[in-house]
């Protein structure tokens, strides 16, 4: 080591300021440069994990390092960063956002705000995912609660955005994650009346724009679950959003609109509510819609009204209702409730290959496809995860059982996946 060829002071010193890093590196999350998983789509918002290292067979007992009972219900996809999984539910009528360690080690418990449970049987009162940047913790829930924390748990600043711009009049629960930009977290509420999105400053939470989204959209149609996706346009931040009929990008900086795509819904059907988000890859916007009936891909680098001359491709033989497609290296994957999946050239729309998963009449898919390594992972409503190879045909790997309950998208992390189920948070993959 180069303090060997010090004086013994010098070498002293070195050695005291290099356990002095080591501990800040030890202690700050947000130096940690690779393998996290930040927010409900990955790294990338496109469903597709850094690293390859990944599971591919495991049970309820064989393979898993850990597992923890949550206190209560849940549909969010846990956040990993550095050491700490982190990831929202019920507890006891209250919103709960708990962190574990990677030895799944609880570590703290905070809650924001009143619990308000969910309707329907997937849902429930913290289906929206948690986000971070490395520094802190910003999490939604159908209360309307939105909130930040850092990574001791502290709450830093807290508000209900229900109380300030009006009630949620989704006729189900609310699934709308927050996301990131530079600058600010911004949330979207798309329903019947009064529809905006709304951006806050991350350290104090004081608004920062404001922007109104009210479409002709009739009856449930004019409602989202869906989230906005962050990209970049002409070199600047924007946020892309589905929902109401149309597809919307946004100044990240102002919140002010860029471009729309309408014509999601020519027959003025009463009934598409929209669940599944879009993505974003390879400068093309591609957004599922109609229940699960079509597919539309738009040019990310649109200016205007390009209802017309916006549209790369459309598809109206195929689609998801709840799965948001994931997205790489020029393909659009895409997992059907039924579980039909299909690999899609992102430039033409053509079907390069299809197939199917295992299907049940019973359990449909809800959580999204994950691409890690050279593998796919769909996982069903009944805790079934089919392992697909990454290649060019339908080739299924492997099929592994929970048998639990499964709406969240798993999170990919640090080479273990991170799933989570009505009753537990899992930790797939080899004890470290």
């Amino acid at each position: 080591m180069f303090y060997r060829k010090q004086s013994r002071s010098r070498g002293t010193c070195a050695w005291l300021w290099f356990v002095g890093w080591l501990a800040t590196v030890a202690l700050t999350p947000a130096v940690w440069a690779v393998d996290q998983w930040p927010s409900w789509r990955g790294p990338h918002y496109t469903g597709v994990a850094d690293g390859n290292a990944y599971p591919t067979s495991w049970s309820k007992t064989d393979n898993i390092a850990w597992s923890v009972p949550l206190p209560g219900l849940g549909g969010s996809t846990p956040c990993v960063w550095g050491d700490w999984v982190i990831v929202t539910c019920g507890d006891n009528g209250k919103n709960a956002v708990l962190c574990y360690g990677r030895d799944g080690r609880l570590r703290w418990t905070t809650h924001v705000g009143r619990e308000r449970p969910g309707k329907h049987r997937k849902g429930s009162g913290a289906n929206p995912s948690p986000v971070t940047d490395g520094e802190h913790v910003f999490v939604y829930f159908k209360s309307g609660d939105l909130g930040c924390l850092d990574f001791n748990g502290s709450l830093l600043w807290h508000k209900n955005l229900q109380q300030l711009y009006g009630e949620d009049t989704l006729w189900w629960d609310l699934g709308t994650s927050p996301v990131l930009t530079s600058k600010y977290v911004v949330v979207a509420c798309i329903h019947s009346g009064p529809s905006y999105l709304a951006a806050f400053e991350k350290t104090t939470g004081n608004l920062a724009w404001k922007h109104d989204r009210n479409l002709d959209a009739p009856d449930e149609s004019a409602q989202t679950y869906s989230t906005p996706i962050p990209a970049m346009i002409r070199g600047r931040e924007a946020l892309v959003v589905l929902g109401a009929d149309h597809v919307t990008a946004h100044d990240a900086a102002t919140g002010n609109e860029l471009w729309r795509v309408g014509g999601l819904n020519p027959t003025g059907q009463r009934f598409f509510r929209s669940i599944a988000s879009p993505v974003v890859s390879d400068g093309i916007v591609v957004a599922p819609y109609a229940r699960g009936r079509t597919l539309t891909a738009i040019r990310l680098e649109s200016e205007g009204d390009v209802t017309s001359s916006g549209v790369l491709w459309h598809r109206d033989d195929l689609g998801a209702d709840v799965p948001t497609p994931a997205a790489h290296d020029g393909k659009v994957y895409l997992c059907s409730d039924r579980g039909n999946f299909y690999c899609l050239d992102i430039k033409t729309g053509k079907t390069l290959w299809e197939g199917q998963c295992p299907r049940s009449g019973a359990a449909a898919y809800s959580s999204s496809p994950i691409i890690a390594g050279n593998k796919i992972y769909c996982t069903r409503e009944d805790g079934l995860t089919t392992v697909l190879e990454l290649a060019d045909s339908f080739k299924i790997v492997a099929t592994n059982r929970i048998d639990e309950f499964v709406v969240a998208s798993p999170a990919f992390a640090y080479g273990k996946i991170f799933l989570r189920t009505a009753e537990h948070l899992y930790c797939i993959g080899k004890e470290e």
